[in-house]
C-alpha cells in the first residue's frame, strides 16, 4: 500500500515508519493539516489509505476529512484521535473516516485495521472492473435495487447517489436479507470484517449518513428495532 499518514506527533509517525516498513507499505508523512490535504490534492490517485489525527495544526482533522471527501469517496480513511470523546468519534465517522482509533494505541492494532480497509477496498476495485455494463441486479424489490458490479442503488429507479464503500456495503448487507434484524455486533462482523470489541458507534454513525443520502430520494427504508438494531423494509413505500 501506499499511505498517506498526516499526524502531528513525529513520534508516532517514526513508530509506525517501522511496522509499515515491515509490511511492505510506503508512506509518506505530513505533520500539518493542510500540508497533508495539499499533498492528497496534488495526487488524489495514488494514496491507498490514509490516516489522520484528529488535531494537528492549522487545519484539524474533521476539516480536512471533508475536504478529502469531496475529491474521493472511496480512499480508505482511518482518522487517529487522542480524545476519547463519543461525540468527536462519531462527527469524525460523520466527516467521511471509515474508522477511528484512540490514542494511545497498539500499532499492531492500527495495521490490522489498515489491512481490513485495503482487503474492502480491493474487492470494491475487482467488481468496478469487471462491472462491465452489467445490468444484473443482485437485490431487487418492488420499490429498490441493487447492483454490487456497477455499485449502484435505486430506489423507485432514484439513484441513491454519494454512498461510500462502506455505506453501500451496509445497505447491501440490510438489503439482501429484508425485514431480518441486524444487531450492531453483527454488522460490525459482517460490514467492517473484524471485531470492533463492543464498539458500535460507528454502526449508528455510518447508519445516520447512510438514511440522509436515502432521504434525498425517497422513503426512508431502514427501520431501527429499539433494542436490537436495524433492518431493511420497504414493505411500507407507497
Amino acid at each position: 500500500m501506499n499511505i498517506l499518514m498526516i499526524e502531528d506527533n513525529e513520534s508516532v509517525s517514526e513508530m509506525m515508519q517501522m511496522f509499515f516498513l515491515n509490511e511492505g507499505w510506503e508512506a509518506t508523512f505530513k505533520y500539518d493539516g493542510k500540508e497533508g490535504l495539499d499533498a492528497f490534492l496534488a495526487e488524489p490517485e495514488k494514496w491507498d489509505m490514509i490516516t489522520l489525527d484528529l488535531n494537528l495544526p492549522s487545519m484539524d482533522g474533521m476539516m480536512v476529512a471533508r475536504e478529502i471527501r469531496k475529491i474521493s469517496s472511496t480512499v480508505p480513511i482511518i482518522m487517529l484521535t487522542a480524545r476519547d470523546s463519543e461525540s468527536d468519534q462519531v462527527i469524525g465517522l460523520e466527516m467521511g473516516a471509515d474508522d477511528y482509533v484512540t490514542k494511545p494505541f497498539s500499532p499492531l492494532t492500527l495495521i490490522a485495521r489498515m489491512k481490513a480497509l485495503h482487503r474492502r477496498s480491493e474487492l470494491v476495485d475487482k467488481i468496478a472492473v469487471t462491472a462491465d455494463d452489467d445490468q444484473t441486479f443482485d437485490v431487487e424489490t418492488n420499490h429498490f435495487k441493487m447492483n454490487t458490479k456497477t455499485r449502484e442503488a435505486y430506489l423507485d429507479n432514484h439513484p441513491i447517489d454519494g454512498l461510500t464503500p462502506k455505506e453501500f456495503d451496509l445497505l447491501y448487507t440490510l438489503a439482501k436479507k429484508p425485514r431480518q434484524v441486524f444487531s450492531r455486533e453483527q454488522l460490525l462482523e459482517l460490514v467492517w470484517d473484524y471485531q470492533y470489541f463492543g464498539d458500535e458507534r460507528t454502526v449508528d454513525a455510518h447508519i445516520k449518513k447512510l438514511r440522509q443520502k436515502i432521504e434525498k430520494v425517497g422513503p426512508q427504508v431502514i427501520q431501527t428495532v429499539w433494542g436490537v438494531g436495524y433492518k431493511f423494509d420497504d414493505s411500507g413505500v407507497a
